[in-house]
């Protein structure tokens, strides 16, 4: 019983990561876009002065904060309500690995001075790396990289279907001008 236990906290644990990496895929550029055209040079400056622990403190803030979404939105699954737990988990999701992005971005030098969190994330990154390396990662990004291109190319289309609307809506205008009924 015990052996089946721990392989079961095993696979958990693996789908916690994959699915925090894979959110994480998204979250990334997300926390780099607020970084580049958000200015909150003040608040930037003001995170980034706190000492270590400080420091540690304000990080785990959104963990803390945005962690209960996640059983929030099970009981909204569980409850029929399947649509509106799914988008409060993205959503939770998402802002949570923002925050958590960002903030990280501006106190890494501090937090990696507190052995026990450098020791935390050696072991996390360890594991995001093992994660990365197997076969059922890389099928999940090629997925990704599918529905993304998919999407993109989907876009185009219907972007250029409504420029060719819009044109012969304009034809169709300027030729009413031209002779009125």
């Amino acid at each position: 019983m015990k052996r089946i236990l721990k392989i079961l906290t095993y696979i958990a644990a693996g789908l916690y990561l994959l699915v925090d990496a894979i959110f994480m895929t998204i979250a990334k550029p997300i926390a780099d876009w607020i970084a580049r055209h958000v200015a909150l040079r003040r608040l930037r400056d003001w995170i980034k002065s706190l000492p270590p622990y400080p420091s540690l403190a304000l990080f785990s803030v959104p963990v803390i904060v945005l962690e209960p979404i996640k059983p929030l939105a099970a009981y909204l699954a569980a409850t029929g309500q399947f649509l509106s737990g799914a988008v409060t988990f993205i959503f939770g999701e998402l802002l949570k690995l923002v925050l958590v992005e960002r903030l990280f971005s501006l106190t890494r030098e501090k937090l990696m001075r507190i052995p026990a969190f450098a020791r935390l994330y050696e072991s996390y990154s360890k594991a995001i790396a093992w994660l990365k390396g197997t076969e059922a990662w890389r099928a999940v990004q090629s997925l990704i990289r599918s529905a993304r291109d998919y999407f993109r190319e989907t876009g185009a289309r219907v972007a250029h279907s409504i420029k060719l609307f819009r044109q012969k809506r304009m034809r169709q205008i300027n030729r009413r001008r031209e002779f009125p009924d």
